[in-house]
């Protein structure tokens, strides 16, 4: 079912929302102020988190593969 013009599954949703945290966080360390963008982190780490969540409960095979490729802890 993975394909390379595959965007709706859990591991690229995630894969992608964790190039997002990583982009805001880099830009809120030389933006400390920017409000606005560290409440899009929140809400983007949130959703990975939901994520992740849904695939632990429904393939807990591809969530252990998919932590272990992306380097997040759990």
């Amino acid at each position: 079912q993975l394909g390379g013009q595959d965007t709706g599954s859990v591991e690229v949703q995630t894969a992608l929302l964790t190039r997002k945290i990583q982009q805001l966080t880099d830009h809120l360390q030389k933006n400390p102020k920017d409000f606005s963008s560290k409440r899009g982190l929140v809400n983007t780490v949130s959703l990975r988190k939901k994520l992740l969540k849904y695939l632990k409960n429904t393939n807990q095979e591809r969530y252990h593969i998919l932590i272990g490729r992306l380097g997040l802890k759990k």
